[in-house]
């Protein structure tokens, strides 16, 4: 969609060739949340996918400075830019910490939990592919249940996804919110509101991946979309602790329909082995936290 219609930023950050998979929903995302930080702004990313996006040195895909950092540094890379900037007295400049599932739920989790504690000034933002895609599909805590991956190719994984929006919320964060790479518009207004605000800042992205959760590359809008439709991803934001529906999500919260979540997962190759069981336990549970949202949102 021409990005007139979007009314957002024209420059691209985000320059015309990279290594991301065909279909990516992490480079689509990217492409916006760049545009809504506006240049004037410092990137950290461990190793993930983001890193082959990046591509190799000495050349760069994005044209903004990014410092490459180890799997569980993200935050603390991000708080070390922080103090160094504040050394130098460049406020005007943000940092950005950009990392996967595993690199935020599990091997990162200690340094942003530190971080948000602290409230040292950046924007965290997760993108959410639900497996470590970059070295194989491998589970993370963020896989749901019944998925398959690489280290769960037999059973599926047994366990319900770690809800880290609710572990980042318990911190009283000035600013958290749920994004989608299938609603860019929403994305977007979301990178605006944070980038305007002090202390950490918590974003998080789903990121439909075709090779890892088995779908046609040109699905992954359509994805992403059902995962809304069905209550499996939810957009919304808490600003200073007040919860609101945004987008699509809130369209839904409004009318108080959502499409049962079967329409979403039997259109993913990585659910093909899940039980009726746990499509039950799945559905269940998303219509659980549904239902909090709702009642926090009143």
């Amino acid at each position: 969609m021409p990005d007139k219609l979007f009314k957002v930023n024209k420059e691209e950050y985000m320059l015309p060739g990279n290594r991301s998979c065909q279909g990516c929903g992490l480079s689509l995302a990217y492409r916006y949340l760049l545009k809504a930080l506006r240049g004037n702004t410092i990137l950290t990313i461990p190793a993930s996918c983001l890193t082959v996006l990046h591509g190799l040195y000495p050349t760069t895909s994005v044209a903004i400075p990014c410092l490459n950092c180890t799997f569980p540094s993200t935050a603390a890379s991000a708080s070390g830019l922080v103090a160094g900037l504040n050394a130098l007295n460049r406020t005007d400049i943000t940092v950005v910490a950009v990392a996967g599932d595993g690199g935020t739920y599990d091997i990162g989790i200690q340094a942003l939990s530190g971080a948000a504690e602290r409230e040292t000034d950046f924007i965290f933002v997760c993108y959410d592919n639900e497996a470590y895609m970059n070295t194989g599909t491998q589970r993370s805590s963020a896989t749901p249940m019944g998925a398959l991956t690489t280290t769960t190719p037999i059973l599926t994984k047994q366990q319900k996804k770690k809800d880290m929006l609710k572990i980042m919320d318990a911190h009283d964060l000035p600013y958290l919110a749920s994004a989608s790479s299938a609603f860019p518009l929403d994305l977007y207004n979301k990178f605006v509101r944070a980038k305007r605000i002090k202390g950490t800042r918590y974003i998080q992205i789903s990121a439909p991946c075709p090779p890892g959760w088995i779908y046609p590359p040109k699905d992954t809008v359509k994805i992403g979309r059902l995962s809304v439709e069905t209550g499996i991803v939810v957009l919304f934001e808490i600003e200073d602790g007040k919860f609101r529906f945004t987008g699509r999500s809130k369209t839904l919260a409004e009318k108080g329909s959502r499409l049962p979540i079967i329409n979403y997962l039997e259109r993913q190759g990585r659910f093909r082995k899940m039980s009726i069981e746990q499509l039950t336990q799945l559905q269940k549970w998303v219509d659980l936290r549904w239902n909090e949202y709702l009642r926090r949102a009143a």
